[in-house]
């Protein structure tokens, strides 16, 4: 009877689809899934499109739980409302629009455009893709109160997303993610959404953003003098059909460096993606074509960014000059080490300033800074909550850097979010660094491995897709939360951080104190042995998340592969005791 009753509310909902207010390739389609294929119904209207706390993704098609010109409108229109409110003493209220390659991207983009000017807002929207950190730039350049940019990151072919940004050129947080929520969810029906914007209120932006945008970057340099010596650096490229096809190019020859390969296959801007299963720079399939080019050319370094251009994944030569993937944390670990070295080197270190890294990311690159008397802060997992640190200290304390490991980084303080662009540019100069101290990055990071410890990460998802998978998601959560386990790999827990109740208990005591951040659905488990186990839902994938992190001494760096597969093997044997397969 349950199921019955919820097939007849999907039913209704779907009906009104078919009115005359959609266009017609939308009601085809609905039609066609009421009278053929009823589980499609069902993914596709069983709720509506969620609004997150970043904005909406999902899978594109018609119906109230996809991504479509109407499910965007009514987004952008609850979006307008509340900037119209959060902004009512100002004579003009402006916004920035940017997009991805994927497929409807650009129409997503207009019809956000279009909206924005039917509301009476100044629209900035670029005249092609541009990188995600781009249009971050862009609402502080025109000083815009918001700010859209149409793109579903990394996710596969079939998605697409949204993201929301405020006037600090960061991604929303509360209390205007929750008030935007509220905003979106009060529009009722598609006949409140203003589509009708006129064309003279949209300004298109491009090069002349791109040149200012790429002379910031350029300003991060710490070491042209190395570049000089170094210019021909073997470094392979590719944007993996993305919005980074231009200006990470352009940034790396800024930069100074001349010998730069691309991977003409993934220069094609395609939104299916055709080259790879899924444009992911975080998994060693969607970098096989460039590391192919890599060994026909021995380069040196290869990087890669996602659709967006803000996450970047790199590989580089291990001792046995083979070319082997770096994780996120060790990216970070790298920039954030090359960063404090050169600013102290270079008498930039005045003691106010600081770093920022992820509860869920590494160690590492925060011991590193104690050592160089630089200050960190550790936030949840997400860029916004990085930009918020950085909008607080503005004036008061200088960032140098910070990223997640879920291959983010962002230097300086122009961009408020993640920036393939930036990371690439110093990334190269970092390995331009080592080598012209006769070393490669390997080698530098066997060196930080060396003084500061040798801390070993690894991310393991489950994937679980549609109504079903995000109940399992819930219960696995809940599993973990009501019922903690007390060993892990023989080690007992001896803390237990539960982000969603604020609460972090230590396990040998008992005693509990609050957690200062941001309430979100985190449960960490730190061991006697110092290993950590973080888990958590994503906001953006059909996947719950298990971070392991372990870490030993390393006394010989000649002892370098004997303790990472020692590290390695700890991390099988957490996992295997976890029963998470």
């Amino acid at each position: 009877m349950k199921d019955n009753q919820m097939l007849n509310n999907i039913r209704e909902k779907a009906n009104k689809w078919l009115e005359n207010n959609y266009d017609p390739e939308t009601r085809a389609s609905v039609k066609n899934m009421l009278d053929n294929n009823e589980s499609e119904l069902i993914e596709s209207f069983y709720k509506d499109l969620e609004f997150g706390t970043g904005g909406l993704r999902g899978i594109m098609g018609a119906g109230t739980n996809r991504m479509n010109i109407y499910t965007v409108g009514m987004a952008t229109q609850g979006l307008s409302n509340y900037v119209k409110k959060a902004f009512a003493d100002k004579e003009k209220i402006k916004v920035a629009v940017a997009y991805d390659p994927r497929n409807n991207s650009r129409l997503f983009a207009e019809t956000t455009a279009k909206i924005f000017a039917a509301n009476g807002f100044k629209v900035f929207m670029f005249d092609a893709l541009r990188p995600t950190p781009e249009l971050s730039f862009a609402i502080r350049h025109f000083k815009c109160q918001s700010g859209v940019v149409v793109t579903a990151s990394h996710n596969p072919k079939e998605y697409n997303g949204y993201k929301v940004y405020w006037e600090d050129g960061g991604q929303i947080i509360q209390p205007h993610d929750k008030n935007i929520i509220d905003e979106v969810k009060s529009i009722s029906s598609i006949n409140e959404v203003l589509f009708d914007g006129k064309q003279e209120d949209i300004e298109i932006i491009g090069k002349e953003i791109d040149n200012i945008y790429l002379e910031k970057v350029k300003s991060l340099s710490l070491s042209p003098e190395v570049i000089k010596r170094n210019k021909n650096l073997k470094i392979v490229y590719t944007p993996i059909h993305g919005t980074g096809v231009k200006l990470v190019p352009m940034a790396l020859r800024k930069f100074g460096f001349s010998n730069i390969y691309n991977v003409p296959e993934q220069d094609v801007i395609d939104g299916n993606f055709p080259t790879v299963k899924s444009p992911n720079p975080e998994e060693t399939a969607a970098m096989e074509m460039s590391l192919k080019k890599a060994r026909e050319t021995d380069a040196d370094l290869v990087m890669a960014t996602d659709p967006d251009g803000d996450r970047m994944g790199a590989a580089i030569k291990d001792n046995n000059n083979k070319f082997k993937l770096l994780n996120g944390n060790q990216t970070v670990t790298l920039l954030v080490y090359y960063l404090l070295k050169k600013w102290a080197e270079n008498g930039k270190l005045q003691g106010n300033e600081y770093i920022i890294t992820t509860i869920v990311s590494s160690d590492l690159p925060n011991i590193i800074a104690k050592k160089f008397n630089v200050d960190y802060f550790k936030v949840l997992t997400g860029f916004k909550y990085i930009a918020d640190i950085i909008r607080k200290n503005e004036n008061k304390k200088t960032f140098i850097g910070g990223g997640e490991e879920s291959y983010g980084f962002l230097a300086g303080e122009f961009v408020r979010d993640k920036d393939a662009v930036i990371s690439c540019a110093l990334l190269a100069e970092t390995a331009a660094w080592a080598k012209d101290q006769g070393k490669t990055l390997n080698d530098l990071l066997i060196d930080i491995y060396h003084e500061f410890g040798f801390y070993k990460e690894r991310l393991f998802n489950i994937v679980r897709k549609g109504k079903t998978g995000a109940e399992e998601i819930q219960s696995m959560m809940k599993k973990f939360r009501d019922n903690p386990p007390s060993y892990i790999n023989n080690s007992q827990v001896i803390e237990i951080y539960d982000y969603q109740k604020s609460i972090k208990k230590n396990i040998v005591t008992n005693e509990e104190s609050s957690i200062v951040l941001p309430q979100s659905n985190v449960l960490q488990f730190i061991l006697k042995d110092g290993s950590r186990i973080s888990i958590r839902p994503s906001g953006t994938e059909p996947k719950i998340k298990f971070y392991f992190g372990v870490h030993d001494k390393l006394n010989n760096k000649s002892d370098f592969e004997t303790i990472e597969q020692k590290l390695e093997m700890k991390i099988d044997a957490i996992i295997k005791s976890l029963n998470i397969y």
